[in-house]
């Protein structure tokens, strides 16, 4: 399991390993004892930075579906003339077998 490099001052340990082990359980994952201490300082890092985005001022901002406008890329529907009932249940084809 790969775990991304991050700085341990920032960390004020508010995840335990017992919080960890938890989780583990519930998404179903083993987690072996040698990685506990750092899934916890990962999961604790991600725990901050979440509070740190809560922190951000956003009630001017509009809530948005997507980060970019998006519009429909598909074609406008145009009516054209089908087959007739005849030529639709009729197709010729070269003989393969012989």
């Amino acid at each position: 399991m790969f775990l991304p490099p991050f700085d341990d001052s920032i960390l004020p340990m508010s995840i335990s390993k017992e919080d960890v082990k938890y989780i583990a359980a519930l998404a179903r994952i083993d987690v072996p004892e040698d990685k506990l201490e750092g899934f916890t300082k990962s999961l604790g890092g991600i725990v901050q930075y979440v509070e740190q985005l809560q922190k951000l001022d956003v009630s001017n901002v509009k809530p948005t579906s997507h980060a970019v406008p998006v519009g429909n890329v598909l074609r406008s529907d145009v009516v054209k003339p089908s087959l007739i009932s005849k030529e639709a249940l009729v197709f010729k084809v070269p003989l393969i077998i012989e």
